[in-house]
């Protein structure tokens, strides 16, 4: 369910700017580009007025988690920049759905879901930009393949003529203090480096890593995407 309007528009304008300005400062940090990095707003529980008005504001990438909810909020035509990522656990039996929907499953992590989701694209005859989701901290409450596992689901995805994989995803630990994320972050991008030498004919150049806690960290230790929700949209 779509909860209420929980934030004003000019508090969410303020977020807005706020949340740049952080990316700008933590970019600069590590000697990059505010420009090289993308916000996806998450917009889970978030009304389309609100999404709307955030799309306004300049931002034009938004993460949901579920297929049902994303489905009925972006129903209808789109702005021709907008953009849908799906960021939380898809079902393999919601694949077909997925694919009319979604600009990129971020959340990609197993052979059974890569194989439906081939499916389902062979059938609408479309190519499917997907991120391999890497479970970094190992938690076992978390969604994503081990770091060992990941080549191995790499190869998979490779092997779809359908699906075309754009880099990695991960979500650390939650930490009392967002530095104590940044081996985490580090090991996603590490491990990226390394598929990249034994898999050089795959272009994995998002890292798509870093939440409202602990986002900055995850620039600094080379994010080019940051899933920013209740910093952007107020707690849900």
């Amino acid at each position: 369910m779509i909860a209420p309007n929980a934030i004003e528009h000019g508090v969410l304008e303020r977020n807005v700017i706020e949340v740049r300005e952080r990316v700008h400062l933590a970019a600069r940090e590590s000697g990059r580009s505010s420009d090289d990095i993308t916000i996806v707003a998450v917009s889970k529980t978030v009304p389309r007025s609100l999404v709307d008005e955030a799309h306004r504001l300049g931002l034009a990438v938004f993460g949901e988690n579920r297929v049902q909810e994303a489905r009925s909020k972006f129903e209808g035509p789109l702005p021709s920049d907008l953009r849908v990522h799906m960021i939380g656990q898809l079902q393999s039996n919601k694949a077909k759905t997925a694919i009319g929907m979604f600009d990129r499953i971020e959340s990609v992590d197993r052979i059974s879901l890569i194989d439906a989701l081939e499916g389902a694209a062979a059938r609408a005859d479309t190519l499917v930009s997907v991120l391999l989701q890497v479970n970094i901290g190992r938690e076992p409450q978390k969604s994503g393949c081990f770091p060992e596992q990941a080549l191995e689901v790499i190869d998979a995805i490779r092997a779809a003529i359908h699906l075309r994989v754009d880099g990695l995803m991960g979500i650390a630990p939650l930490l009392p203090n967002p530095d104590c994320a940044r081996p985490y972050f580090r090991e996603l991008r590490l491990l990226r480096d390394s598929i990249s030498r034994d898999r050089s004919d795959v272009d994995l150049s998002v890292l798509s890593m870093g939440m409202s806690g602990d986002f900055e960290a995850a620039i600094v230790e080379g994010a080019t995407h940051v899933r920013i929700g209740s910093a952007i949209f107020g707690v849900r």
